[in-house]
């Protein structure tokens, strides 16, 4: 019986480091495909996404461009099990849930000193090349909404879910994943959330939010969906030329 609380990649990762350790995959083995094993344990593709990198993370596997997972011939590296259980789908669902009604909050106690606060790190976050500063000053941003509220434990809930994303080695591999595919915070959707608090409207600073955060799941769920696209790809490529080998014999 799985422990109590432990989330479904977690039990998928278990049982596939359970099988590399028995010796049903052996070292330089390669792993079954994602939509085989999520037929297997009976879960979604996403879910074996998040398995696969949290076991990535401890070195049990090796992602090989274009080819797939395959099994290290490494010892595996010791991560807490703590350290591996924030996912980014899970911290942004977790954002959403309070930046939401942080900002709703903000919306109704803004005054033109927090605005120009927020313009400026607009302004840093609309730099020509989005690099490491961007990234920070969309952390910023959004710390600084919390600070706008004027309640000190609303502002460390907003900074605890933010030093989140880089203290779990799952989530920081997730987001990893989406900026190398070209994803950067979306200047257009911080200026609306910018333009909600302006206007004092607590509805729409939630609703803006709160698109804004859903958007940033469907970014990173397209980043990771993309690795998968194409070692499905090769998968296919490498299949139709053994078939076409098989044949022409």
């Amino acid at each position: 019986m799985p422990p109590i609380g432990q989330k479904l990649y977690q039990r998928v990762a278990a049982a596939i480091s359970e099988a590399i350790e028995s010796g049903q995959y052996a070292p330089g083995a390669r792993l079954p495909g994602e939509r085989d094993l999520a037929e297997e344990f009976s879960v979604s593709r996403p879910t074996i996404r998040e398995a696969m990198i949290a076991l990535e993370i401890r070195g049990l596997v090796e992602a090989r461009h274009g080819s797939g997972l395959y099994v290290t011939n490494t010892a595996p590296a010791e991560v807490a099990a703590l350290e591996l259980d924030i996912g980014a789908f899970e911290l942004i669902e977790a954002r959403i849930l309070f930046e939401g009604e942080t900002a709703a909050l903000a919306a109704t106690v803004m005054t033109e000193e927090k605005l120009a606060r927020l313009e400026a790190l607009m302004r840093e976050m609309s730099g020509p090349n989005p690099d490491m500063r961007t990234e920070q000053a969309d952390r910023r941003f959004h710390v600084e909404i919390a600070a706008c509220t004027d309640n000190s434990a609303i502002r460390g809930v907003i900074e605890m879910l933010w030093d989140l994303r880089y203290r779990s080695p799952l989530c920081v591999h997730m987001f990893a994943k989406a900026a190398r595919s070209g994803i950067n915070p979306r200047i257009d959707e911080h200026r609306a959330i910018l333009d909600a608090l302006k206007s004092g409207d607590a509805h729409a600073a939630r609703a803006t939010m709160h698109g804004h955060l859903r958007r940033v799941i469907e970014d990173v769920l397209a980043a990771t969906e993309l690795e998968a696209m194409e070692r499905a790809r090769t998968e296919i490529s490498a299949r139709r030329s053994e078939i076409t080998r098989r044949i022409s014999l």
